[in-house]
């Protein structure tokens, strides 16, 4: 700053310059004539010391900043050497390289660096003289970033700081970043690689208020409001596997695991002795719990999985899943009705059907090995995208069993949540049937998959490919099910159970008192003829139970044409505070 000062003395234009740098905190020239002459006098700012004028360097950072930078250096590097080391032995990439893989072009900001700084780094006031072990950023990272053109909140475990386990200020980011995912209404990823709580620190997070239970009431609260993804790295115990279970979307990579305890544990409580990856690993997350969605094979294809899954999903329950560029299925619609054997016993791959109807390469299995009598799949017809639940003849003939009852309603139910319009293709015998499912709680489940079909209010559109027996038709979102459009294929039968059985029911003692095998033979060719025809789809088109009889190699125009119509379709539901079926 300059000043002119006419008639200042020496003394005084010093004084001047004084008082105005400390006023405005820059360097101040004193005039006393003409600018072309030098000035009287000159005086820098105070620093920040005590009043000690000083020259600032304005072209780079004060000693004070570059010491900042060291302990922010310090704080990157995470905890000991030999733990980063075990981290390589495992194949497993350090948090901030797997985040750098993540978000390539860095960070939109990261929260809460400096956590629990005061107790653990050197130049900390309050660090234990002796040296407590690292705790950088508290073992949990959060912040946000910008992942294949979605800006998202992130947060993930640094397993070199006590092998990822929660304390009290890793806890306090946690639901930090939570909190403030549902005010943004953005997606959040979990890179979750943790032993779960900190047993040895516990005090101040576990039961209180605002501690590690406050998780999962806000993963409550984002369910169906944002979408929620969960890749696992390693062993998740405790505390920490239920973050899995909470998101929508969980990705295993081979050698994660999650458990409600670690083997030690089990083996002290149950006596049972069993590795990490025979109590909770991938294959048994996978295909007998249930809880995974996917399997990745290592750190970049469980990123591709995630890009992939996301790139279906709208960034809150407020705003429309993506679309794209449309293109043409991988084959030829006119060879479905080839696909679709006219039998309705022999089985056949429901994936070919998929891959004459949906945009080639868009198809994404979910839980593709447990309840595999149901296929659910995200695939997009002409560019949108739809929620795909089918039945699989190939698999015990399509029936459907308590887990993939289990695995479709929590499939409909995730896609209406975030207004994904649902496709059902029905051919199925119906429920199964016998004291094994009856055990297995094959009527709690079914239940549960037909009212996540009831309460559905995204469009929804039900193809009867072949057969549809039994309740089949109700769990597969039939007439009844407020859908927008019934379709059936040609060979199509609707009925309470198939001819054979049915025959069986029916007729079993009169075919029975038959004494001539050729005779009884003929009688029940006859009355299984006389059943096909009370159920054969041109009869159901006839009585209109069925919108319309499509032939195959229409089948996806017609889709395409009719998710477009009802796009805007507004569905309303009875008045309360939820159903009890859930």
């Amino acid at each position: 700053m300059d000043v002119r000062v006419d008639g200042a003395t020496a003394e005084e234009a010093e004084a001047i310059a004084r008082a105005l740098a400390t006023r405005f905190g820059e360097r101040v020239r004193v005039f006393a004539g003409r600018k072309d002459e030098d000035p009287v006098a000159e005086s820098d700012p105070p620093d920040a010391t005590g009043g000690r004028e000083t020259t600032v360097d304005a072209d780079g950072p004060t000693d004070r900043e570059d010491a900042l930078w060291d302990e922010i250096a310090d704080i990157l590097e995470g905890g000991p050497e030999k733990y980063r080391e075990r981290q390589r032995e495992a194949g497993k990439l350090f948090v901030r390289d797997r985040l750098d893989l993540w978000f390539p072009d860095g960070l939109t900001f990261e929260d809460g660096k400096f956590a629990n700084f005061d107790a653990w780094h050197p130049s900390a006031p309050n660090a234990d003289a002796d040296g407590n072990d690292r705790l950088p950023a508290d073992g949990l990272l959060t912040g946000a970033a910008d992942f294949e053109g979605r800006a998202v909140h992130f947060m993930a475990n640094d397993y070199t700081v006590k092998a990822g386990s929660m304390a009290e200020k890793g806890v306090e980011k946690f639901l930090r970043m939570q909190e403030r995912a549902l005010k943004t209404g953005r997606p959040v990823l979990y890179l979750m690689d943790s032993s779960g709580g900190r047993i040895d620190q516990q005090t101040g997070f576990f039961a209180n208020r605002d501690g590690i239970g406050k998780f999962y009431y806000n993963h409550s609260m984002l369910s169906g409001r944002v979408p929620q993804v969960c890749v696992l790295y390693g062993p998740c115990i405790a505390g920490a596997a239920y973050t899995p279970v909470f998101a929508d979307f969980t990705v295993m990579v081979e050698g994660s695991a999650m458990a409600i305890a670690s083997p030690r544990m089990v083996e002290m409580v149950t006596g049972e002795r069993i590795s990490m990856d025979e109590l909770g690993g991938p294959a048994v997350h996978a295909a007998e719990s249930g809880s995974a969605d996917l399997v990745a094979r290592d750190e970049e294809h469980a990123r591709s999985l995630v890009a992939r899954l996301l790139s279906y999903l709208p960034d809150n329950a407020d705003t429309d899943p993506p679309r794209t560029e449309g293109r043409a299925p991988a084959k030829a619609p006119e060879s479905i009705d080839a696909v679709v054997p006219e039998a309705p016993r022999k089985g056949y791959d429901v994936r070919d059907l998929l891959d004459r109807l949906a945009d080639e390469g868009s198809v994404l299995e979910l839980k593709p090995d447990y309840g595999a009598e149901i296929v659910t799949a995200f695939a997009r017809f002409d560019g949108r995208p739809v929620g795909v639940v089918a039945n699989q003849p190939a698999v015990r003939a399509g029936a459907i069993f308590p887990d993939s009852a289990a695995k479709a309603a929590e499939f409909v139910w995730t896609c209406d949540a975030y207004g994904i319009p649902l496709c059902y293709l029905c051919d199925t015998p119906g429920f199964m049937a016998g004291s094994s499912v009856e055990k297995d709680g094959i009527l709690e489940r079914g239940k549960k998959m037909i009212y996540a079909t009831s309460a559905a209010t995204v469009p929804k559109q039900c193809v009867v490919v072949r057969k549809a027996y039994g309740a089949g038709i109700y769990a597969m979102s039939g007439p009844a099910f407020d859908t927008e459009s019934t379709l059936a294929l040609p060979g199509a039968e609707i009925a309470i159970m198939g001819p054979e059985a049915a025959i069986n029911a029916v007729y079993a003692r009169k075919l029975a008192d038959i004494d001539d095998p050729e005779e009884r033979e003929r009688r029940e060719a006859e009355l299984r003829e006389e059943y096909r025809e009370e159920i054969d789809v041109h009869r159901m088109a006839s009585e209109v139970v069925v919108d319309e009889l499509v032939p195959p190699s229409t089948l996806r125009e017609e889709l395409v044409g009719r998710f477009e119509f009802y796009e805007t379709v507004e569905k309303d539901r009875p008045s309360k505070k939820h159903g009890t079926v859930l």
